[in-house]
C-alpha cells in the first residue's frame, strides 16, 4: 500500500532530523579531536554513523512504500561549547527531542491507521531508549569526573574502546 503524502512528509522531516543529528555529532567529534580527546571523538563519530543509518532506514522505507524522498537542507550545528558537560547535556537533550519526534510520528501513523508505518517506527522507539541511555551515561560520567584531568583521561580511554 502506498504511503500517504502526509505520512511521507512526516518521515521526510525525520530523515532531516536524523541527518542533522549526524552533523551535530560530527561537529562534536571535531571539537574533541581538536582537544586531543580521541576517545570522546571516537564515541561521537560512531554516534554520527548510527544517525546516518537511521536516516537511510527511513529513506528506504519511504521508497519501499512507493513514496517520494524529499531531502531538505541540513542545518548547521553548533561548533563550540563552554564545557564537556555542556556538550553531553546538549546531546542528551537532542536525543530526547528526537525521541519525541519519533513518538509523535508513530501517534500520527496510528491516527492515520497506517499499521505498516507504526510497526516500522516501533524499532526507532526501542532504539531511542538506547540512544537516550548512552547520552545520559555520558552526562553522569562527566558529572562524576568533574574537573579531574585523570578522570577525564580514563573516561576518554573508555570511550575510545567503543566499536
Amino acid at each position: 500500500m502506498k504511503i500517504s503524502k502526509t505520512m511521507q512528509d512526516e518521515l521526510n522531516r525525520q530523515i532531516n532530523k536524523e541527518f542533522h543529528s549526524a552533523y551535530l555529532y560530527l561537529a562534536i567529534t571535531a571539537y574533541f579531536e581538536d582537544r586531543s580527546l580521541t576517545g570522546f571523538a571516537n564515541w561521537y563519530k560512531i554516534q554520527a554513523k548510527e544517525e546516518v543509518s537511521h536516516g537511510m532506514k527511513i529513506f528506504q522505507f519511504i521508497l519501499d512504500r512507493d513514496g517520494n524522498v524529499e531531502l531538505e537542507q541540513v542545518g548547521k550545528p553548533a561548533a563550540s561549547w563552554k564545557s564537556l558537560s555542556e556538550i553531553a547535556q546538549s546531546a542528551y537533550k537532542h536525543e530526547q527531542n528526537v525521541t519525541k519526534s519519533i513518538h509523535d510520528i508513530r501517534e500520527f501513523a496510528r491516527k492515520e491507521k497506517d499499521a505498516a508505518t507504526e510497526e516500522f517506527l516501533n524499532w526507532f522507539v526501542s532504539e531511542q531508549v538506547e540512544e537516550e541511555d548512552n547520552a545520559s551515561y555520558l552526562v553522569d560520567r562527566l558529572e562524576i569526573a568533574g574537573s579531574s584531568g585523570e578522570a577525564l583521561l580514563l573516561l576518554d580511554k573508555e570511550l575510545g574502546e567503543r566499536k
